[in-house]
């Protein structure tokens, strides 16, 4: 399998994943980690979805709980993986992402938000962003239907909202 066919795979996993995460009056967020190692069928260890508002979570961004469904790895396992998210991911991800040393990550789109990706690639790690137009579209329409919302997961402050 090519990286262009394990990428579309990682991604689709990763919109399926936004998808209920909107279904379900989520932040349509979604991410999955695929374990590709030279020589071998490549594998998705998780895919998972932003659930701060299901769970009224502080942290469970998309790509942290896509880490947190892959459960404990062995560090070797997330050095020949890539990191699929349908948003650039915001600096809490990128550090997680940074800190067990993913060396690959694919974003569905940034136009609607941009994270942490310089950081990203100043310490050495691949970033690809596909600028997929189902990614835009899902977050756009959140994010007119329910800015408030958008705004916390980001974590900036918005005036009458207190």
């Amino acid at each position: 399998m090519s990286l262009q066919e394990i990428d579309a795979l990682g991604l689709q996993a990763a919109i399926a994943q936004a998808k209920k995460s909107y279904s379900e009056g989520g932040i349509p967020i979604g991410s999955s980690l695929v374990h590709h190692p030279k020589g071998s069928t490549p594998k998705i260890l998780a895919a998972s979805h932003n659930q701060r508002i299901q769970k009224e979570s502080a942290t469970l961004h998309g790509e942290i709980s896509a880490l947190e469904a892959a459960g404990r790895l062995k560090a070797q396992i997330y050095r020949e993986s890539t990191i699929y998210t349908t948003l650039s991911p915001c600096m809490m991800c990128t550090g997680a992402i940074l800190l067990y040393k993913i060396p690959r990550v694919v974003i569905g789109e940034n136009k609607n938000f941009v994270g942490g990706e310089e950081l990203l690639k100043s310490n050495g790690v691949e970033v690809i962003v596909l600028e997929n137009e189902e990614c835009k579209e899902l977050m756009t329409k959140f994010m007119q239907e329910k800015p408030e919302e958008w705004f916390e997961d980001i974590g900036e402050y918005t005036p009458g909202t207190d």
